[in-house]
């Protein structure tokens, strides 16, 4: 197991656990990351999810080592196609799925590592964490996400600079910038990061499932058509039992209990 699961009440920490290869991806673990996320989505009685790494690593992107084995070959074309086209639709369904998702960065997160973390609703950083593109190094354009995900947090030109000054923040310095939420320390990020977990968890699925959707397709629509989108969702929202709970307990001046 590459991905290994605790639960915690509502909340499953799920941890990158291969130390020894930086946690990274591969043609054998990408899928396996991807089946273990989206089991645990599909799991009504998952509300939340923490992201984690061990060691030095929250997710160090693509095994470069593999990559040099396919160069070898003459198949780079084909794992790249394949760690892309299971990567993308995970992060598409992060996005968009009423399950919390939060990224505990317990050390580096580079190229599509980093994609995973910025899919994710929140991030929370240890001081070790740091975050790299790698990609310009390589020779490659940048990949997971990155080039959608981290404008909307730090702005199109803080981007821009990331990638081709191919710099590295520290955990501090992507608080500075809007790229992580916290910096607690080491011995306190999980703990943390299963808190906010809970927290966010806590409300109704369509209140969850309709702000991400919302908020990943404001940059991106016009007003009147976001308003349009808005209109649906909260009519739809208005004819759940949830929201019959919600009316209640305001009535009630008690704090809503949702299934």
């Amino acid at each position: 197991m590459v991905l290994e699961v605790e639960r915690r009440e509502s909340v499953a920490v799920a941890t990158l656990s291969a130390e020894a290869a930086r946690n990274a991806f591969s043609s054998e673990s990408m899928q396996e990351i991807s089946d273990t996320l989206n089991e645990l989505m599909d799991d009504s009685s998952v509300r939340a999810i923490v992201i984690t790494g061990t060691g030095r690593f929250f997710c160090a992107g693509a095994d470069i080592e593999e990559f040099q084995r396919c160069i070898d070959e003459g198949r780079i074309g084909p794992l790249v196609d394949n760690l892309t086209s299971i990567l993308h639709p995970l992060q598409v369904r992060m996005r968009t799925d009423p399950t919390v998702l939060i990224a505990a960065m317990n050390g580096a997160a580079a190229g599509g590592g980093l994609g995973l973390a910025l899919a994710c609703d929140a991030r929370i950083a240890a001081p070790e964490a740091k975050l790299a593109a790698a990609f310009f190094k390589l020779g490659l354009s940048p990949d997971g996400g990155t080039t959608w995900l981290l404008p909307r947090l730090v702005g199109n030109q803080a981007t821009r600079r990331f990638f081709f000054n191919d710099e590295t923040w520290s955990g501090e310095e992507a608080l500075e910038k809007g790229a992580v939420d916290e910096v607690v320390p080491l011995d306190e990020l999980i703990s943390r990061s299963v808190k906010i977990a809970s927290d966010w968890g806590r409300w109704s699925q369509l209140s969850r499932n309709g702000t991400k959707q919302l908020l990943d397709a404001s940059t991106s629509t016009f007003f009147q058509t976001q308003l349009e989108f808005e209109q649906a969702l909260i009519i739809a929202a208005s004819q759940t039992k949830e929201f019959e709970e919600g009316v209640a307990a305001f009535l009630e001046k008690r704090d809503p209990v949702f299934d």
